[in-house]
């Protein structure tokens, strides 16, 4: 993904540390205190411009929210929305998703999404996937027993890579769909992403994976 700096960014997300996180690792295991209620955790990573999580939360407003994306350039887009229009279940964090364990408790939340990941597609780099298992592996600590990952892709490669990559993990998947737009789904909501890739005709690959409750030997 080629980035547009933005000079103005990081004093952006500081201006606003009531919708950017500046210290997430703070809150590990009360972000409940933080939203000011017990509702299902939910969060994004690589949430990227914010299109997606942020009509998530519009739309379910019993559910909180949190939106990680390291790039600062990217995040202060996902923040105008808030400035515009203030959703309060819904949070930000300017961090790298590899450090996830350090920012949630264990079965802190309850469902991951992963939307249109760098494919990284050199064989060199598999361990920046964000479906590579050491990232698996950080999800499923703060996940709780039933937790979830929903992952969209309009990268084959990185889809069958996934798909793959999920099931050696041990996790039992289910809806799966090898054309979303043309499939029986409902409520889907699109990235910016994926508006642009499919408006180009390309199929958005679509999965959902849960970790099993059994040890994974």
């Amino acid at each position: 993904m080629r980035l547009r700096h933005k000079p103005y960014a990081m004093e952006m997300i500081e201006t606003y540390p009531q919708f950017v996180i500046a210290d997430p690792e703070a809150y590990k295991g009360s972000w409940g205190k933080l939203f000011g209620n017990d509702n299902p955790i939910h969060i994004e990573v690589g949430t990227g411009r914010g299109r997606f999580i942020y009509e998530m939360a519009k739309a379910h407003p019993h559910i909180n929210y949190i939106g990680i994306e390291k790039f600062s350039s990217v995040v202060v887009d996902a923040l105008q929305k808030l400035i515009d229009e203030e959703v309060p279940n819904l949070k930000l964090i300017n961090k790298d998703a590899k450090d996830l364990t350090v920012f949630f408790e264990s079965e802190e939340i309850d469902r991951v999404y992963l939307n249109f990941s760098d494919p990284w597609p050199k064989a060199r780099h598999e361990k920046r996937r964000l479906t590579y298992k050491a990232f698996l592996r950080n999800y499923e600590q703060v996940l709780v027993k039933d937790g979830e990952i929903h992952f969209k892709t309009d990268n084959q490669g990185l889809f069958e890579y996934s798909l793959m990559s999920l099931a050696e993990y041990g996790m039992l998947l289910h809806y799966i769909s090898l054309d979303l737009h043309n499939s029986d789904f409902e409520g889907n909501i699109m990235t910016e992403y994926e508006e642009k890739f499919s408006s180009k005709g390309n199929r958005i690959y679509r999965v959902e994976a849960r970790f099993r409750n059994e040890p994974v030997l």
